[in-house]
């Protein structure tokens, strides 16, 4: 029997508010769960893993701590937000260091390309590279800003529900080419093609295949060129438990070890949940930060659907899937001096290894890297005098006509990731290993229970942004709300805490809200 009380408004004048249950403690639902509870619900998160953060948490191996998932923190203001929302200061909780430069890519030629904040800082890289492009690069930046004016500040803060949303904004998505690809976009202010690599690659850290994926994300290196990129000390897990301590000093409760098995409707209603072991939980509303495909498909499993039905998410396009090697070394702090905090290495291929990834469902021989060594920033993640690492693959998600097998492939890739590692970025590698961890996207599937292994959950086509994507309010059934990477706005850090900014425009006020 469900526990929710029928009369919210008279329980709200009694001292009870309406009851929120929010499925998932990533990000996007601990942000959920953070708003909700400043608005006055009685919030209660529900986690199947045993700590917050979703793909956001870490691991602790052999004294090195290992970040799991997102390592660059991009507009800070967001979080900001959220914080002052709950009446809170994010800066007093959070340790929040800019990192300078943001990154440095690679190519097999030897050639690099350091992105930095300082506009004549990167003028001289560009110059360095390829000085005739300098015309091309100015009108590039000036594209980058208008699209995140119009993709970010405004598409990406509000509600995209409704179909005359959608409507209102054709005649922008026209005006700022949206029906062009980002690389499509690059090519025509950029010629070199090291430059067109730099200046489009950054779809991929939202799952999205650059050379498909809507021009109105290059507006990703605005946001790096005007907040910076920063890196929290604690890992985003450190912002997780943050966020947790907020949830609880409002009184929230957050719960792990507790699997959602099904979203219960009463009249069409989401009116609780019920967990694997049985127990149910009634509510008032229900905010699911699971990924969009598995709330559709498994957790209203025996609910009619009208638009997220199983042949629909069947033809979706979803992002990629993600080879991750977490790897601890000892004695290394002083043996790489050039190697920073944030290194994208270069394979031979770039058009072709994306269309290998996204279009082929093939593993490819050669590989191109993000590597992440927080230790130069933040010596404690490892003992003294060692380095803790990983090194991401971008690879196929398991949906293709036939998936890689991850038990028998996943350590000979391994291996051929550190056989590129040493041959161009840390020579003698083999030689200092303390600690070892890999995920694949069979990791991603049972861990984060995401559709076909997909790093990003569903791909930011743009027939599948904005109006297209999973709605933050759900038309499946009333007082069903979504959060996090596969709805609106969609993935990173930003979209993903911006997700729950839309939610609380959409959540009826706590003293009106009214399950049946």
């Amino acid at each position: 029997m469900l526990t929710h009380d029928p009369d919210l408004a008279k329980t709200a004048r009694a001292g009870r508010p309406p009851h929120a249950v929010v499925v998932g403690a990533g990000l996007g639902g601990l942000a959920a769960a953070m708003r909700l509870g400043a608005r006055g619900y009685r919030v209660t998160v529900l986690d199947r893993l045993d700590g917050p953060g979703g793909r956001g948490s870490c691991l602790w191996r052999d004294g090195h701590r290992f970040d799991l998932g997102p390592t660059i923190v991009t507009v800070p203001q967001v979080f900001r937000d959220l914080w002052r929302a709950c009446g809170r200061d994010f800066d007093t909780d959070i340790d929040l260091r800019p990192l300078d430069p943001f990154y440095q890519i690679r190519w097999p030629d030897g050639s690099r390309y350091a992105a930095r904040q300082d506009p004549e800082a990167m003028r001289a890289e560009v110059a360095r590279l390829s000085p005739g492009d300098l015309r091309g690069f100015a009108r590039f930046l000036r594209d980058s800003a208008a699209r995140y004016r119009f993709g970010f500040e405004d598409l990406g803060r509000r509600p995209m529900h409704r179909a005359a949303d959608l409507l209102k904004v054709l005649p922008r998505f026209a005006a700022l080419r949206a029906d062009r690809s980002v690389y499509a976009h690059v090519a025509r202010r950029v010629r070199d093609p090291r430059l067109r690599m730099a200046l489009s690659f950054h779809p991929l850290f939202i799952g999205g295949d650059p050379f498909r994926v809507t021009s109105m994300y290059t507006l990703v290196s605005h946001l790096e060129s005007a907040f910076g990129v920063h890196y929290a000390i604690g890992g985003v897990a450190a912002i997780a438990r943050a966020m947790t301590r907020v949830i609880e000093g409002q009184g929230g409760l957050l719960r792990f070890g507790a699997e959602v098995d099904e979203i219960l409707l009463r009249e069409g209603h989401a009116a609780g949940v019920r967990l694997t072991g049985g127990e149910i939980l009634g509510a008032d509303i229900v905010v699911s930060n699971a990924d969009a495909g598995h709330t559709y498909d498994r957790l209203l499993r025996n609910a009619p659907r009208r638009r997220w039905t199983a042949p629909r998410l069947a033809r979706a396009r979803w992002s990629m899937g993600l080879f991750v090697w977490y790897f601890g070394t000892r004695g290394t702090r002083d043996l790489w001096p050039d190697v920073g905090h944030h290194t994208i290495l270069n394979g031979p291929r770039y058009g072709g290894l994306v269309r290998d990834i996204f279009r082929e469902g093939r593993l490819a021989q050669d590989m191109s890297l993000y590597i992440h060594r927080p230790s130069v920033t933040e010596p404690g993640v490892a003992p003294e005098g060692g380095d803790s690492f990983y090194a991401l693959s971008p690879v196929p998600h398991l949906g293709h006509a036939d998936p890689v097998d991850w038990a028998t492939r996943a350590e000979p890739y391994r291996k051929a990731v550190q056989d590129v590692l040493e041959a161009r970025l840390l020579p003698g590698l083999g030689q200092h290993l303390s600690a070892s961890e890999v995920f694949t996207p069979e990791t991603f599937r049972d861990r984060y229970l995401s559709p076909h292994g997909a790093g990003f959950s569903i791909e930011p086509r743009i027939l599948q942004s904005a109006w297209f994507r999973p709605h933050n309010v759900s038309e499946e059934a009333r007082g069903l709300y979504l959060v996090g990477a596969g709805t609106h706005p969609g993935a990173g850090l930003p979209g993903v805490i911006a997700s729950a900014e839309v939610l609380e425009r959409l959540v009826p006020d706590p003293v009106t809200a009214r399950a049946p």
